[in-house]
């Protein structure tokens, strides 16, 4: 841990907003949506937000529109945000992502799991050293998906690269990321939930201090009212706005998450906030299940 990357350590330990990423009707990048939605997680109180993640379709974007999200929401926080961009793909496309992210203003760079059929352990130290070290004066925040990854890997990278600060877990198992955390060192980073909301109370409950959200796009508070109860060490009442939001995260997980941007992009569209439109493989909800899910998002307070 250095000083230095303190206000980003900071910056992580709360609701790490993943936004979307509207398109027009042409099929191009919404720039005036994206601001109006960006705007509004603001206007919410959301401290830091990630463009180019998974719930912005960032496998889906050219290296083009990657940049230009980046630059747009860079710009929209305007120093009212943490700016943590995703990058990823083969190693030179991620340091020039991340060289960009840099050069434009943002404090910190998310690291994509490696596309690859065959991630070795010393590969995947590799892989982020190799990103980290590029950019020494951004945080950096490896993205795990890998359940064989080993703490004492993390714990290599990070005497490596002092700047990596902060981890992204999403593996679905709250007791390996318990002893996953202790070997890499529970103090030495910032743990995130990486799995958003349904697994957020037993993450905290192990050692996160903050967590990822899709559904932060579409009712802000709700996001913010979790955080702020298990902050404070009351699960029931984190509970009580899991129980809220289930049904909604549950249609999200379902069918191996094929419909996890789908679901808060057609949240968004039945409060007339964006366009319903997601690229292949993902596809728009069929209009015969619309009706539950803006039901769900009628019944919350945004």
């Amino acid at each position: 841990m250095t000083a230095a990357f303190e206000a980003q350590r900071a910056a992580l330990a709360d609701v790490v907003a993943i936004p979307v990423t509207p398109f027009a009707e042409d099929g191009s990048v919404d720039q005036d949506t994206h601001r109006a939605l960006l705007r509004r997680l603001l206007d919410g109180g959301i401290g830091i937000v990630t463009p180019n993640g998974n719930t912005g379709e960032f496998y889906t974007l050219t290296p083009q529109e990657r940049q230009l999200v980046t630059e747009l929401t860079i710009d929209a926080a305007g120093g009212r945000a943490t700016v943590l961009v995703g990058v990823g793909h083969d190693v030179p496309t991620a340091i020039a992502s991340a060289r960009h992210a840099r050069d434009h203003g943002a404090q910190m760079v998310m690291i994509h799991q490696p596309v690859h059929p065959y991630v070795s352990q010393g590969g995947w130290v590799d892989y982020h050293r190799a990103i980290a070290e590029a950019v020494p004066d951004l945080g950096v925040v490896p993205y795990i998906r890998n359940a064989q990854l080993l703490g004492a890997r993390l714990a290599e990278l990070a005497d490596d690269c002092p700047n990596v600060i902060g981890v992204k877990y999403a593996v679905p198992d709250a007791a390996r990321f318990a002893a996953f955390a202790r070997d890499a060192g529970l103090e030495r980073f910032v743990w995130v939930a990486g799995l958003a909301e349904p697994y957020a109370p037993s993450y905290f409950s192990a050692g996160a201090t903050g967590f990822t959200s899709g559904l932060v796009n579409v009712a802000p508070s709700v996001s913010l009212n979790m955080i702020e109860a298990l902050r404070s060490g009351d699960y029931p009442g984190a509970m009580k706005v899991w129980e809220q939001i289930r049904r909604f995260e549950e249609l999200r997980a379902a069918n191996g998450s094929a419909n996890n941007v789908t679901i808060v992009k057609e949240a968004l569209a039945s409060l007339g906030l964006c366009r319903r439109d997601v690229r292949p493989p993902s596809k728009p909800l069929p209009e015969s299940e619309r009706a539950e899910v803006a039901a769900i998002a009628a019944g919350w307070s945004v």
